[in-house]
């Protein structure tokens, strides 16, 4: 799950994060279970790897189809060059089993790698950096006061490009086959023990059927281990269009491993789905602590 600076289980490492005035965090900055990315890079010198796995199944009342599909999903992450840079690797795999409702049509499968990306995340603005909060030692109530520095987030963009494979993609049209770019502007707020993502996409953009979408993420840590997740996705293309959302929550069990669950739910016809997942998230890190230099 996004962590801290990335949204989910770093939570606990805001406040002394504030004072840090970096990407890296000293436990995993996971963008698992959820789809969203976080703002915030992995730091220099890290890199990581997010998979999954999904078992799910959808109808389709129109095409009378039912399908049973498992996948596999992953993400790899490496911090280089400066602290408010990634380079980020992903895509998955999928396998259908499609049984006609109607008629006597014999069933069916097929299976692929139906999107692969490849792209960089860069930071653009932290609230948070160079900033010290100030504390009013003659009053209690004004250091509880609402700051309106809160309301402002962390801007990041990921610019990237698509590989669709040709012959007989089961998954997306011809007309989408061959490289193109995706693009994404990411915001995050950090409010304590809570972390609100927003991604807005453009994908595909110079195909047939580009696809726009926005995805937002909200997280809860509930203690340094356990945090929870609800995410609402809407998809806007004429290939395929929907509004999913999905719910979980992940467990650190030591500061570069992490595990999660999460579910998929939609709520229309064409198709309706559902969903379960199962993740794990590993970070290799050889991050180097900055240090610094004596005068003279």
């Amino acid at each position: 799950m996004k962590v801290k600076y990335s949204y989910v289980t770093g939570v606990l490492l805001f406040f002394a994060a504030l004072t840090a005035q970096a990407q890296y965090t000293e436990t995993l900055n996971s963008n698992r279970p959820g789809q969203s990315q976080g703002a915030f890079a992995v730091g220099t010198g890290v890199f990581q790897a997010e998979v999954g796995a999904t078992l799910g199944r959808e109808a389709h009342n129109l095409l009378f189809t039912e399908t049973e599909n498992w996948g596999t999903e992953f993400q790899l992450r490496y911090g280089a060059i400066r602290e408010q840079l990634e380079f980020n690797f992903s895509g998955s795999f999928l396998y259908e089993n499609i049984t006609p409702t109607a008629g006597n049509a014999e069933p069916y499968s097929h299976s692929g790698f139906p999107i692969i990306n490849a792209g960089v995340k860069y930071l653009l603005y932290d609230p948070y950096k160079n900033y010290t909060e100030k504390i009013n030692v003659y009053s209690y109530h004004a250091n509880r006061a609402f700051k309106w520095r809160t309301l402002i987030p962390a801007v990041s963009i990921f610019s990237g490009a698509n590989y669709v494979y040709r012959n007989n993609n089961p998954f997306l049209p011809e007309s989408q086959a061959g490289f193109s770019p995706k693009v994404m502007a990411i915001t995050q707020h950090n409010w304590g023990r809570w972390v609100w993502v927003n991604n807005f996409i453009y994908d595909q953009f110079l195909t047939d059927y580009p696809t726009k979408a926005w995805i937002t993420t909200m997280t809860h840590s509930f203690n340094p281990k356990i945090a929870a997740f609800a995410e609402v996705q809407v998809i806007i293309s004429d290939i395929y269009a929907d509004d999913l959302f999905r719910f979980g929550g992940a467990y650190l069990i030591t500061k570069d491993l992490q595990v999660d669950v999460n579910a998929l739910i939609n709520f229309k016809e064409t198709p309706r789905r559902r969903q379960l997942g199962l993740g794990l998230s590993y970070r290799l890190d050889f991050h180097r602590n900055d240090e610094l230099l004596p005068k003279n």
